[in-house]
């Protein structure tokens, strides 16, 4: 463990802060069915939870062409706005751990390939947006994680020196965001991704779940 103490902590969205699987599976599989797509199973999707849209449906369908992937993806947001945000549910060890944090002083982001107003809605039905200090979505950026354009332009935002800053995320796309970014990594395995996974990737700690960063409390 490094003797650091850390002043920000930076999160991933999607099985890291908040249970989507059933809206993102929902929505996935109404574009996928409505286009031909029959035999595409729940855990292939959940797999590429993470992933921007355009990256998922294209590992999904083998489908390149950005005008059939545009159409697909207005299809999925049009669906999202239906059901995404009654289906997704912070885990309980989230906001006890936020809140202990922010206790300490901590800055607290978000980076996620999620379109910040949907990550906005969650925060608002729990009551814990200005406990939030930025949040980067996929809107935000020009090039997705694993490119480290958003995990960076939060730590700019936020005036924090790289050395003071842990990213959590559950996906070895995250895990490489900040390997890109040259920030610290802390992985929990609340997703798909194991930490066998996780093992070729630099990493401080992996955790089962949040509850345990709090514990460790990673000075």
């Amino acid at each position: 463990m490094k003797n650091i103490e850390y002043s920000t902590y930076l999160f991933d969205f999607d099985y890291t802060l908040a249970d989507s699987e059933v809206g993102i599976v929902t929505c996935f599989q109404f574009v996928l069915n409505n286009n031909g797509f029959k035999n595409i199973s729940d855990e292939v999707i959940k797999k590429t939870i993470g992933l921007t849209l355009e990256q998922a449906f294209i590992e999904m369908t083998g489908i390149e062409d950005s005008g059939v992937i545009e159409r697909y993806r207005k299809e999925y947001v049009d669906k999202a706005n239906e059901v995404m945000t009654a289906n997704t549910k912070l885990y309980p060890e989230t906001i006890p751990m936020i809140k202990k944090l922010k206790e300490q002083g901590k800055k607290i982001g978000i980076i996620s390939t999620k379109y910040r107003y949907r990550i906005m809605e969650t925060l608002e039905m729990y009551n814990i947006t200005s406990m939030v200090d930025i949040i980067i979505g996929g809107g935000d950026v020009k090039v997705a994680k694993p490119d480290p354009e958003g995990l960076l332009y939060a730590i700019e935002k936020l005036n924090e020196d790289k050395t003071r800053v842990l990213y959590i995320g559950d996906s070895l796309v995250d895990a490489k965001t900040a390997l890109n970014a040259n920030v610290d990594f802390v992985g929990v395995t609340t997703g798909t991704t194991t930490f066998d996974d996780f093992k070729d990737f630099p990493y401080i700690k992996i955790i089962n779940n949040l509850g345990e960063l709090i514990q460790e409390s990673y000075a």
